[in-house]
């Protein structure tokens, strides 16, 4: 239990999580994979079809395996796309740990491209980052196959896969690349410096805490960040958000990277960029995994109200 003012709907699932303990990184793996069996079965609704795919990876790096969730019910029209970047605080997390996202979004009539991003410590900044750059690069240059506008392509994530969509973003507008129309930046990791009073004070809070998030960017950052640029490993250190797109950016209270998604939103809007930016009471960090609490379907309703906006699906 907790000494945080935990909404209490929340609340009952604390004694249920299962201590994930970066120190060890299979341990933590094994222990996200228990977590999975006590949540719900990803239920995927009629009209959708999935299929994985094989990425090629940038300059020589491995292929990338990736899933499309595509709708069925097309008219000929071309449908919006959404790269969606997994969390799991770039060490953890695969395509099955977090397939509700994409099976969410797919399911208002948006192609859905998931990438299987390679994991720190094993594959350390940048090798991630490319791996889901380049799905980016792929999901627009088979838009015309895919059934996708490719003047209305989103990138999104949770958590790492937050911080993974910021820095996907910044990649896109610094190497002029593919067009993005919005970047969906779920409670992201995106500040490697530890400073925030959210995360100097949160060391003990649910599922994530600054122990965690201290080893989560130690094992990251393992390798040689400066060949590609920190600012891309962590956003919070770009000196400059202009020409950046529209962004969405959720922050739950009792969670170290609080802070770090409140500034990082503040300094969108100081460079002009439009963004909407959400603070929920009473959540902790990954606390959008009790569905039937209330807040949560707070959560998910702002999140899917401002993609489909942004997107034009609503």
């Amino acid at each position: 239990m907790t000494d945080y003012p935990i909404d209490p709907e929340l609340q009952p699932w604390l004694a249920m999580l299962p201590s994930i303990e970066l120190t060890d990184i299979v341990a933590s793996r094994a222990a996200m994979d228990e977590l999975l069996k006590v949540l719900p079965a990803v239920e995927i609704p009629a009209g959708i079809e999935i299929r994985e795919v094989s990425i090629p990876g940038r300059d020589g790096a491995p292929d990338i395996k990736a899933r499309v969730y595509a709708p069925t019910d097309s008219d000929g029209s071309l449908r919006p796309g959404y790269l969606n970047i997994h969390g799991g605080g770039f060490v953890m997390g695969d395509l099955d740990t977090f397939e509700q996202a994409p099976v969410d979004v797919a399911a208002t009539g948006v192609v859905v491209v998931a990438p299987d991003y390679r994991l720190a410590p094993e594959h350390p900044f940048p090798a991630g980052l490319e791996d889901c750059y380049a799905a980016l690069e792929w999901l627009a240059g088979n838009a015309a196959e895919l059934g996708v506008d490719p003047q209305r392509i989103a990138v999104g994530g949770e958590s790492a896969g937050g911080g993974l969509a910021a820095a996907v973003a910044l990649l896109a507008r610094d190497r002029q690349g593919p067009a993005i129309c919005f970047q969906l930046l779920d409670i992201p990791e995106l500040d490697d410096r530890l400073e925030t009073l959210s995360m100097r004070t949160f060391v003990d809070t649910p599922i994530w805490n600054r122990p965690s998030a201290e080893l989560s960017w130690k094992y990251y950052l393992s390798g040689a960040p400066e060949v590609l640029g920190l600012q891309y490993a962590a956003p919070s250190r770009a000196e400059d958000f202009a020409g950046l797109p529209p962004a969405f950016v959720a922050v739950c209270e009792f969670d170290p990277l609080r802070d770090e998604g409140l500034i990082y939103a503040q300094r969108l809007l100081a460079a002009g960029v439009s963004t909407e930016l959400h603070h929920y009471p009473g959540t902790f960090h990954g606390s959008g995994i009790v569905q039937a609490a209330a807040i949560t379907r707070r959560m998910l309703a702002d999140k899917a109200t401002a993609l489909a906006k942004a997107l034009g699906t609503s």
